[in-house]
């Protein structure tokens, strides 16, 4: 039986894209972008999708026409707290993968491939990384010199020797239900910013002995963020070249 689940991160305002339209519903090719992502989590075979939804949660439930649970983080105070928020969605069968409703370039196939990876090496959860140019902004891959995953930095944690490193953490992750569910109980949000980081669970799900690893996606275009309106036109032109 299929147990795969998708959760997808779409409470965000989006204030750097300058406008009250929760940033989500911003539409590519005449789509509101988290629509892309809920195609490609149906696409790589998950039988069922939880929307968090945050900001204006009304009006972004209106908007999506795909057939999606909803879960509502009231308060937005970080991504490993919007996961809390669908807890019981993720439960503890199968794999859950999450995603951003704000990364529609994102393909079925590269999530198949992510799953067919997690699957084989039997993870606790496996990150869909990717090799940039510019790493400034994103968290870093840091590998032994063996190759194998050791952690994912913050950008503003990483060291200089970090910060060189060309390989970044996408935000998008499949995990082991199981793990994810209990990991979600461990993390705090003793940090500068007060937030629960869903890249704690990372390091917790490593420390009981499930193995973690990072696969990196082909075309980096697919991980692309789109958080400015700059970056809503790029994303449509790289959409309309596909089609």
């Amino acid at each position: 039986m299929n147990k795969l689940k998708a959760v997808i991160l779409a409470a965000g305002k989006g204030t750097r894209m300058n406008s009250e339209l929760p940033k989500v519903l911003h539409k590519v090719m005449g789509q509101p972008m988290v629509h892309y992502s809920i195609k490609a989590a149906e696409d790589a075979g998950a039988y069922s999708v939880c929307v968090i939804v945050g900001y204006e949660a009304n009006q972004v439930k209106t908007a999506i026409y795909d057939i999606v649970e909803f879960a509502e983080q009231k308060e937005q105070l970080g991504t490993g707290h919007a996961l809390k928020c669908a807890r019981d969605f993720i439960g503890t069968e199968g794999d859950t993968l999450v995603l951003c409703g704000d990364t529609p370039l994102i393909t079925g196939d590269t999530l198949k491939t992510l799953i067919e990876t997690h699957k084989r090496q039997s993870n606790g959860v496996t990150v869909l990384s990717a090799e940039v140019k510019d790493a400034s902004g994103y968290g870093r891959i840091i590998r032994d010199k063996d190759g194998t995953f050791v952690k994912i930095v913050e950008d503003k944690d990483a060291t200089d020797e970090e910060k060189l490193v060309n390989e970044v953490n996408s935000g998008m992750y499949i995990y082991n239900s199981e793990a994810l569910y209990t990991s979600l109980d461990l993390i705090t949000n003793d940090n500068a910013k007060g937030e629960y980081y869903l890249t704690d669970t990372i390091a917790l799900i490593k420390k009981i002995g499930l193995s973690v690893e990072a696969v990196k996606v082909a075309d980096p275009d697919e991980i692309m963020g789109v958080n400015t309106q700059e970056q809503l036109k790029e994303a449509e032109r790289i959409m309309e070249k596909r089609s």
